[in-house]
């Protein structure tokens, strides 16, 4: 079923009563109470969310227990991230018979987070912009082992496995976490401190912390010097 076949009968994937169990893996609370209260009413839309994680450790838990068809998985997560939890799940992800498919879905646009989570193993990359329905739609889509991107975003896959031109490993940019990462871009396309955590949903002095460890890694002295590096290896 198409997203505009959904949102016209008003079921969503729901239709001929078929059910997809889903966790929903996002370190941010509020995030995932609204992922819920958009797609989880089962009735409407087919999909059961049968629980949630906010971290590395806890999405292993959880996913290991439930066995999801298809895993909502944030890229930027406390313990080594999204592809960190892919990692993990490989055996699981290449379980004949009852197969767990990711969907990666992130406020990251960048390239590198993209191809780093398909890469993984991931079946799909979708930005938190997405609609509810189309979200379910795309959740279908992976349970029935189709890649599901954002038109923006699939190029960057394209770029990466059809040609030589994928981004080489970059030392300096590995010294990073995710998060110093996402703080990294957003300074670099001139966001402010204040601007910054209202986005990532942490504090000034949480920017701060990001941004010191950032310079002081990149043996960078100012948040021009910054912009530039970031510039120069198109991460903005």
């Amino acid at each position: 079923m198409s997203s505009e076949d959904a949102q016209q009968d008003g079921t969503g994937g729901a239709a001929g009563g078929r059910t997809v169990r889903v966790v929903l893996v996002d370190d941010h609370r509020m995030f995932r109470t609204g992922v819920q209260a958009e797609i989880g009413e089962t009735g409407r839309t087919g999909v059961e969310v049968v629980g949630e994680a906010a971290d590395v450790d806890q999405a292993l838990t959880v996913i290991t227990a439930t066995r999801p068809e298809v895993v909502l998985l944030d890229v930027h997560l406390p313990g080594g991230g999204g592809v960190e939890v892919l990692r993990r799940s490989a055996a699981m992800m290449g379980d004949a018979e009852r197969p767990v498919r990711f969907l990666a879905l992130s406020v990251s646009d960048a390239a590198e987070d993209v191809i780093g989570v398909i890469r993984g193993g991931a079946r799909g990359y979708v930005t938190k912009t997405i609609t509810g329905t189309d979200l379910v739609d795309a959740i279908f889509r992976v349970a029935d082992g189709d890649a599901v991107f954002s038109p923006r975003l699939a190029g960057f896959v394209l770029d990466a496995f059809a040609s030589s031109d994928a981004p080489p490993i970059d030392e300096d940019l590995d010294r990073l976490t995710q998060r110093e990462r996402e703080v990294l871009r957003l300074i670099a396309r001139g966001y402010a401190y204040k601007e910054i955590a209202k986005q990532l949903f942490i504090s000034v002095k949480t920017v701060e912390s990001h941004v010191s460890a950032v310079l002081r890694k990149l043996q960078l002295s100012n948040r021009h010097e910054l912009t530039r590096w970031a510039a120069a290896r198109r991460l903005v």
